[in-house]
């Protein structure tokens, strides 16, 4: 008999499968689940459970498959910490732990790879290995929280892969976060970042609840740079990636954050950022500037600070809210834009294993 990852369910789903394999007992697997995500493993069952009902949870508990990836690795620095967790198909995730003032950041991919190929970006080096499962994206938060004891406040599909290439994968995993039930994290607690896939923006706008948080990365002014360094700016350009934004923001909750990779003598001059600037008029968006950080081949280099400084002074001045963030986790390879083992695709490639665009399921 197959069993059921807990971590693919919401409370409601999780209920639902169990009373058709039992014909009964949603009340129980609704508690089952409950208890699980609450304390992160099932013990003193007979506490929540009349005596009458145990042999029946028995039961549900032996088809519910509680399984989680192995963790295979953790590197800190200081209070920022990469973990890396292993799959059945010994494939890994990366993800990060990130201290902020207000509270723990939870950094989690939603694939292997990514095939979009971002000039300044370690795991699009990689290409597409596969897809994560809705279960291995939400192990991630399930491992930080349940099993490494952190307090997560906050949650950013911006680890390895491209969220809305993985869409139906990712908005299963929000449904399982979000709920009240189980791991209870608000909408507005997790952002999905795209590099511009504009059927998927427009897609989100139609379908997703207002409050959950969308970024894009723009990280060029123009047209020019942009197909540069972001190969999907050759199917979406720039204008039509603004139409799909500004019809994403007509929800008046709506709000976009704009990631802009600063890359020395290339988009960081004064001139960018009144380009930018202007690119921008008439969207509602927060500006995150973030400084290169360095890869195993570098083609690029951050700005020194004085140009970092004046560049997110002249978006302040254009009337932009605009951050500087501030890097950590360089030297464990955790920082923005340097998650992923190239090494990965170069050992498939020897061993003419197939990937691109696979999904290796149970």
């Amino acid at each position: 008999m197959s069993k059921e990852s807990i971590f693919s369910h919401t409370q409601k789903s999780f209920s639902e499968a169990m009373f058709l394999r039992f014909g009964k007992g949603r009340q129980h697997a609704a508690k089952l689940y409950s208890e699980w995500f609450r304390k992160g493993q099932m013990d003193d069952m007979a506490a929540w459970v009349e005596p009458q009902a145990v042999s029946l949870v028995n039961r549900m508990s032996e088809i519910t498959d509680f399984s989680l990836p192995e963790m295979s690795r953790v590197k800190e620095e200081g209070r920022t910490a990469k973990f890396l967790l292993k799959f059945f198909d010994g494939l890994e995730s990366e993800s990060v732990l990130i201290p902020m003032e207000a509270g723990t950041t939870l950094c989690i991919s939603s694939q292997v790879g990514c095939k979009m190929g971002c000039a300044f970006c370690e795991t699009g080096k990689m290409g597409l290995i596969r897809h994560l499962t809705c279960e291995e994206i939400v192990a991630q938060v399930f491992w930080a929280r349940c099993k490494l004891g952190r307090e997560v406040r906050n949650i950013v599909f911006m680890g390895m892969g491209e969220p809305f290439d993985n869409y139906d994968a990712v908005m299963r995993a929000v449904a399982v976060l979000t709920d009240m039930r189980g791991l209870g994290f608000g909408p507005s607690r997790i952002t999905i970042s795209t590099s511009g896939k504009v059927d998927a923006i427009l897609r989100m706008a139609n379908e997703a609840d207002p409050a959950l948080n969308l970024a894009v990365s723009v990280n060029a002014p123009n047209d020019e740079i942009r197909n540069r360094i972001m190969p999907v700016n050759r199917q979406w350009n720039m204008a039509e990636l603004k139409e799909a934004m500004l019809e994403y923001c007509k929800h008046p909750r709506r709000e976009i954050l704009v990631e802009y990779v600063l890359l020395k003598g290339i988009n960081d001059s004064l001139g960018a950022a009144d380009e930018l600037a202007e690119y921008l008029c008439g969207l509602k968006v927060k500006v995150n500037l973030i400084p290169y950080n360095p890869q195993t081949r570098d083609r690029f280099a951050p700005p020194d600070e004085a140009q970092r400084e004046a560049f997110l002074m002249r978006m302040r001045q254009r009337g932009y809210q605009t951050l500087l963030r501030k890097t950590t986790g360089q030297q464990i390879m955790a920082a923005c834009g340097q998650l992923g083992n190239v090494g990965i695709r170069r050992e498939m490639l020897k061993l003419k294993v197939p990937f691109d665009n696979i999904s290796f399921n149970r």
